[in-house]
């Protein structure tokens, strides 16, 4: 597709995942593209239903098993990649538990994959960490901007 739009913006629906462990740390990724610790995330496929999505994701490029706990919060955000690429991705994120497999680099999407206690959590961008805040805090029902606003963490510094 890029072949065809080169750098031009593309929408796109994303999945993201707080995966927690029975000791209540978290997993992390650091990505091979911008080198910084992120969460877990990746694009919906055709055909499948966002819920799959993390679940494959998640196995794919960290080796953890998960269960969707429940939905964190829906968001569109821009991403503006080294490579010059645009991206606005609609973002699901989910709250997960592993349930089995060993953490690990699973795939050249990451550099390293980690537990973090939640007090000790590398510097994450912005979106990550209202993701991580929105997984800690003890409400149940899912977040979004709300009507007429834009959350500062789904702003684009670079844009």
């Amino acid at each position: 597709m890029r072949a065809h739009i080169g750098h031009d913006l593309l929408l796109l629906p994303g999945v993201s995942a707080i995966v927690v462990d029975e000791h209540g740390r978290l997993l992390l990724a650091r990505r091979s593209d911008t080198g910084r610790w992120a969460i877990l995330a990746g694009m919906v496929e055709p055909g499948e239903q966002p819920a799959d999505t993390i679940v494959r994701e998640v196995r794919e490029e960290a080796g953890v098993d998960v269960v969707i706990e429940r939905i964190l919060g829906v968001a569109t955000h821009p991403v503006h990649y080294p490579n010059g690429d645009r991206c606005e991705y609609l973002n699901v994120s989910f709250l997960c538990r592993a349930v089995g497999g060993t953490a690990r680099v699973n795939d050249d999407e990451s550099l390293e994959v980690a537990w973090f206690e939640p007090a000790d959590l590398p510097e994450l961008e912005p979106y990550s960490q209202l993701r991580v805040d929105l997984a800690l805090r003890d409400a149940k029902e899912a977040w979004f901007a709300p009507v007429g606003s834009r959350h500062p963490a789904l702003v684009d510094p670079s844009m």
